[in-house]
């Protein structure tokens, strides 16, 4: 049995933050753990209150999407602190990723189970992410999908923000520094994912892990939309980066400049802006993962894979 005291973080704003509550708390209490629950006003709050209860839990539950987990990042990583999944959010990427069940009770089981893994976090100009960072058509699709859409539409939102999104495309210049190397790309996007999920089940790469150490970086040349109709089943399973339009890199750092200063997102949060130097945080941060979890073979990926560019 699990034992211990947690700290439950729920967002009352993310689409499943009226979830019962009740049989929430119920369940991690059977499995011995004591609860405090709190509910957080803003993303700013969450850090504040994992401060505040620092020392009085020893885990940190979030009941939220991936936004209220990427708030959550930096104060797990300076106080060291497990995290627990409950996915309450519209895409659930990170729980995707890991294999977290999406329904409320059976995440308790995962977290009730108490099997703990150390995953990576992305970091871009000192700002966290857990699943992917975007500059281009990325920002302007998180833009488009507001907290109505996504409460409305639930994951059906992401379709309508698209093609809304679509409709305000704009291609930019990029210089790309990885390992010694520069590229020079015209681009619609560049996606720099950790994980292996974004978007509400997209997948960055077909072998991506959230545990092996690296970035993959692919950036998407400027297209014609019947090319996406046919890229598009690709990107859903992560068996786009062959694609003649696709420049792919798997690196631990990364730097990316612009003609023009352009936002970056993290976890479809808009954080800083271009000039944006990436790496990964190696083995950040341990969650609570489902024992089906399948543990990675050590030097399963190499870095410095690439198209040719």
């Amino acid at each position: 049995m699990t034992t211990g005291r947690a700290l439950l973080i729920i967002n009352p704003n993310s689409r499943g933050g009226q979830a019962d509550l009740d049989a929430i708390k119920t369940r991690l209490g059977q499995s011995g753990l004591g609860v405090e629950t709190v509910f957080p006003e803003n993303r700013q709050s969450v850090r504040q209150l994992i401060e505040v209860h620092k020392q009085d839990c020893d885990r940190v539950i979030i009941g939220g999407g991936d936004g209220s987990l990427n708030a959550a990042a930096e104060a797990l990583v300076a106080n060291t602190l497990p995290l627990g999944i409950l996915p309450l959010g519209t895409a659930n990427d990170l729980a995707r990723t890991l294999g977290i069940p999406l329904n409320p009770i059976q995440a308790c089981e995962i977290i009730a189970k108490g099997r703990l893994h150390r995953i990576d976090l992305g970091c871009v100009n000192g700002h966290y992410f857990f699943n992917v960072a975007h500059i281009g058509f990325g920002v302007t699709l998180a833009r488009e999908l507001s907290a109505e859409i996504k409460k409305q539409w639930g994951i059906l939102g992401y379709g309508r923000a698209a093609f809304a999104a679509l409709n305000k495309r704009a291609s930019f210049r990029a210089v790309i520094r990885d390992n010694g190397r520069t590229y020079k790309k015209r681009c619609f996007q560049i996606a720099i994912g950790n994980g292996r999920h974004f978007g509400g089940g997209l997948a960055i790469a077909h072998d991506a892990r959230i545990d092996d150490h690296t970035l993959d970086v692919w950036s998407l040349e400027p297209f014609a939309l019947w090319e996406l109709m046919v890229l598009l089943p690709g990107i859903r399973s992560g068996r786009h980066l062959g694609h003649r339009r696709v420049w792919h890199r798997r690196t631990q750092s990364i730097e990316i400049r612009t003609r023009k200063r352009m936002p970056v997102s993290a976890d479809g949060e808009e954080t800083t802006f271009t000039p944006a130097r990436f790496h990964v945080l190696p083995s950040a941060i341990s969650v609570y993962i489902p024992p089906h979890y399948e543990l990675p073979d050590a030097g399963s990926r190499e870095a410095g894979q690439s198209q040719p560019g």
